[in-house]
């Protein structure tokens, strides 16, 4: 039988007690009206220097750096949850993500013709547009879908007014992790047949880099026949296609 002095008093030969480690809160990177705090609130915060604006809707703490996921969260947060599987953010909207562009009044939502829009028209905040997209035309980010720099260049310059679409081109243009060429974007417009507004589109290319407008001081390489369609625009660069707008 042992003897008490036999015995491990208890705690004995541990040099150190269990530690209890407290995990620091983690506070959101975006607030928005409702999440938690109302809109009065948010810019209550706002104004004592707590919370930062980030967008029309939205806030951050002070020195969060604006990335394109953390717009595409912000963007998805103004896009109802029923619809936000069924629309792409894009044109102006999608160019503002990328940082290329100040953000606009209203979202602009592109909607594949695919797909059903009757339920969608009462959107509010939203202006939708009925495209056709290719598999290329769209990357998924911060809860979104939002179109690619490429078909987001090409959209602007076939739709958004020469004020707002020549220095936001020029912007897509100047950061090469976009991918997005000039030379693509001509023969992109010169190869989509049905698509209105391409004149007008070229002449805002022009004022970017004359040279390389059919009609300029050089013409384009192997020019593409646009009653062939875009898709040529694959077989002139090697790049995934891109489909006309309808």
């Amino acid at each position: 039988m042992a003897s008490p002095s036999d015995s491990t008093p208890a705690g004995a030969g541990m040099e150190h007690p269990p530690q209890h480690h407290t995990v620091p809160a983690r506070f959101p990177e975006l607030y928005a009206p409702g999440r938690p705090f109302d809109s009065p609130e948010l810019q209550s915060l706002a104004a004592d220097g707590i919370l930062a604006r980030f967008h029309q809707h939205g806030y951050t703490l002070p020195g969060v750096a604006a990335s394109a996921q953390l717009r595409a969260r912000a963007a998805a947060g103004s896009v109802p949850p029923q619809v936000r599987q069924r629309v792409v953010a894009g044109r102006m909207t999608a160019a503002w993500i990328y940082g290329c562009a100040d953000e606009p009044d209203r979202l602009a939502l592109l909607v594949d013709a695919k797909r059903r829009v009757s339920s969608l028209r009462n959107t509010r905040g939203c202006t939708l547009h009925e495209v056709r997209l290719g598999p290329f035309d769209v990357v998924s980010m911060g809860g979104l879908m939002v179109s690619s720099p490429l078909r987001t260049a090409l959209d602007i310059a076939l739709h958004v007014d020469a004020e707002r679409a020549v220095p936001t081109l020029a912007n897509l243009l100047a950061r090469p992790e976009k991918d997005v060429r000039l030379r693509l974007l001509v023969l992109a417009i010169e190869a989509s047949p049905r698509v209105p507004h391409k004149k007008a589109a070229l002449e805002k290319l022009s004022r970017l880099a004359p040279a390389l407008v059919p009609g300029g001081a050089v013409d384009i390489k192997d020019p593409v026949d646009p009653a062939d369609g875009a898709e040529d625009v694959a077989e002139v660069l090697g790049v995934p296609h891109l489909e006309g707008k309808l």
